[in-house]
């Protein structure tokens, strides 16, 4: 028998594309699947419940993971931890308190939570690349694009990024905030030591951009997705494999690939 998974989300975007995935790996189960909106129905040999402490109740999950809504996702994970399940999160939105909640709950319960704004290997180097960047170039300033309809600002990657990076070397703006002449937002939004700009147009999927600069030259590092769902799958699922063996939250794709940067790691 294969590792059992419950997704919460399952009949989103990226939640149906890991039904599949889950169903064609050898070594994985798909044991649960929350869709509060579905609930009731059947999707890949398993009924759908209406939430995370139903589907839970209802099956023996190894790992629950959840890409639901930002509005949800931290009640779902402290459920899930609080049932003995260990976790794997892919919803944006939630802040670093959250975080921090989280992280504390895992320890309590002595489960592993692997968190990561972008599960693509891509942009898990694309970070990983930024955060070696910013051990040697202060300045720098992140640009956030996503779909019109993006309700969240900015999105899990980028906020997961200025974090990081805000850890490392905050980003100061030439100008402080205080004395710049003109709307204040224009300049974006200080998200824990990176700043922030969030743009949200028609015909993108999500891509994050960070922009480096010092005297006479500049360095952009960029990643951009397609309109696939699929490079979010295995990404995931590595980080399923591997959470079950873990006390304690990761976060950051790139941190459980390598480790966590010593920059970094001294700064957290």
């Amino acid at each position: 028998m294969g590792l059992r998974i419950c997704i919460g989300g399952a009949t989103g975007w990226t939640g149906s594309a890991l039904v599949n995935g889950v169903r064609a790996a050898a070594d994985l189960e798909l044991a649960g699947a929350v869709a509060r909106k579905a609930a009731g129905q059947e999707i890949g040999g398993v009924k759908v419940a209406a939430s995370v402490a139903d589907a839970l109740s209802a099956t023996n999950a190894d790992v629950y993971i959840d890409y639901t809504h930002p509005s949800a996702v931290k009640a779902n994970v402290l459920t899930a931890l609080d049932m003995g399940v260990a976790v794997v999160v892919g919803t944006s939105g939630m802040s670093a308190g959250d975080y921090g909640e989280i992280s504390a709950k895992a320890d309590k319960q002595g489960l592993g939570v692997v968190a990561s704004g972008n599960f693509s290997l891509t942009a898990c180097l694309m970070t990983r690349f930024s955060l070696l960047a910013a051990e040697q170039v202060p300045d720098y300033e992140i640009l956030d694009y996503a779909k019109s309809t993006k309700p969240d600002v900015p999105s899990g990657t980028a906020q997961e990024l200025a974090e990081r990076l805000g850890r490392i070397q905050p980003s100061v703006p030439g100008v402080p905030i205080d004395k710049i002449i003109g709307p204040k937002e224009a300049r974006g939004a200080d998200v824990g030591g990176g700043r922030v700009h969030s743009i949200r147009l028609p015909s993108y999927v999500l891509a994050v951009e960070t922009i480096f600069a010092m005297n006479g030259e500049r360095l952009q590092i960029r990643h951009e997705a397609g309109s696939s769902a699929e490079p979010y799958v295995g990404g995931t699922l590595l980080a399923a494999r591997r959470v079950v063996a873990l006390k304690g939250l990761v976060r950051g794709l790139d941190n459980l690939l390598f480790g966590t940067l010593p920059a970094e790691a001294k700064k957290a």
